[in-house]
């Protein structure tokens, strides 16, 4: 079912994406500083908290203190050659990781290669790798999320770690008659599969210790995350947010409703709210519809940063979806967004995205969002 879903959203992400891509657009990773988001920094229970979080008005952006990855402390040299079977069933053997060419949808995996302290042999990136330290490398994807044959073979990598969610295939398959070597790795982005991501880029690349270390260092973080969160959520069920993630691109008409196993429930569910697509029995990533959204009655939406202001901002999403006005979300402009390379990228981030949701749910006044939205 997960596969399907996965294929699900990459549709849904790949249109969306490409219509709002200019030709030959990427975006700049972001080098801003460790202020650039002080309240993330900040105990979350230290920050004045909302009375009534279904209740509240106003947007509200999350954001993360920093944009950089922290490598593992452990140097383990990679132990090489090491064969894998892939998420497509291929026994694949990795002789050579000093050319890593690691792309995805979100950018996680290249954040998990980073995280894993192999950085510096990273040769290209995709258009969602935009975390500090990636500025000057060569983007090997196309409007939206395109793979260009031509720019990955000029960076000629030893190894691509890619999945599902970026294409097409038959690009994956001229790289391989080409000679390099490709692992795909899983698709499913979600916060219980964490582990299970860096367990298989760290196996690929060698360094099956760095991976144990980083994922100790992510388990506790989200541990720690978690307890901070659940200091702040309301006892009562019925006091929780009623939250839903919708997933916008104007220029493309593309309005989709994420629900159960879209991993966006799980974000959701980490934060305290109550996944309002769960109980409406939407499962997957699927197009928008207006009796939906309010038969779900969201207190509060989740978007992509890009998204929202892809329709004008909250007043050009109500225009264009007059059924968001009928829900409390739309009554009270209550919309949480965050940057699309990091809102669903699942990963060694994971601890500090749900932090950052949190934040704008339930510290409203801490957030950066702005007054036009």
């Amino acid at each position: 079912m997960r596969r399907v879903l996965s294929a699900l959203f990459v549709a849904a992400l790949a249109v969306g994406l490409t219509a709002c891509a200019e030709p030959g657009a990427t975006a700049a990773p972001s080098s801003a500083g460790e202020d650039s988001c002080p309240q993330a920094s900040v105990p979350l229970a230290s920050l004045d908290l909302v009375d009534d979080v279904r209740g509240h008005t106003g947007p509200s952006t999350a954001c993360l203190s920093s944009h950089a990855i922290t490598p593992v402390d452990d140097d383990t040299a990679p132990v090489l050659p090491v064969t894998v079977t892939d998420s497509e069933g291929r026994e694949i053997e990795i002789t050579d990781v000093d050319r890593i060419l690691p792309i995805d949808i979100s950018g996680t995996i290249a954040s998990t290669v980073f995280a894993l302290g192999l950085g510096d042999q990273v040769v290209g990136r995709d258009s969602s790798t935009v975390f500090a330290g990636t500025e000057d490398l060569p983007v090997v994807t196309k409007t939206g999320h395109t793979l260009n044959a031509e720019a990955i073979l000029e960076l000629a990598p030893t190894v691509i770690l890619t999945d599902t969610t970026i294409g097409p295939k038959e690009i994956r398959q001229q790289l391989r008659d080409a000679g390099i070597t490709v692992v795909v790795i899983s698709s499913d982005r979600r916060l219980d599969t964490t582990d299970e991501l860096v367990t298989e880029i760290a196996t690929a690349l060698g360094v099956p210790s760095r991976g144990e270390a980083l994922i100790a260092r992510l388990d506790a973080a989200v541990d720690e995350t978690l307890a901070e969160i659940a200091d702040v959520v309301p006892a009562d069920e019925e006091d929780r947010a009623r939250m839903l993630f919708l997933y916008v691109r104007g220029s493309a008409n593309v309005y989709y409703i994420f629900g159960e196993d879209s991993g966006a429930d799980s974000l959701i569910d980490a934060v305290g709210g109550v996944d309002v697509a769960a109980e409406i029995g939407w499962e997957g990533m699927k197009p928008m519809t207006a009796e939906a959204l309010v038969a779900a009655r969201p207190d509060v939406l989740v978007m992509m940063t890009d998204g929202l202001e892809s329709v004008g901002g909250i007043d050009g999403l109500i225009e264009r979806v007059p059924a968001v006005a009928e829900t409390p979300a739309g009554i009270n402009r209550r919309v949480i967004d965050m940057a699309d390379s990091e809102i669903l990228s699942f990963g060694p981030r994971s601890a500090e995205v749900i932090g950052a949701i949190a934040r704008a749910l339930y510290a409203p006044g801490h957030s950066t969002a702005e007054s036009e939205k």
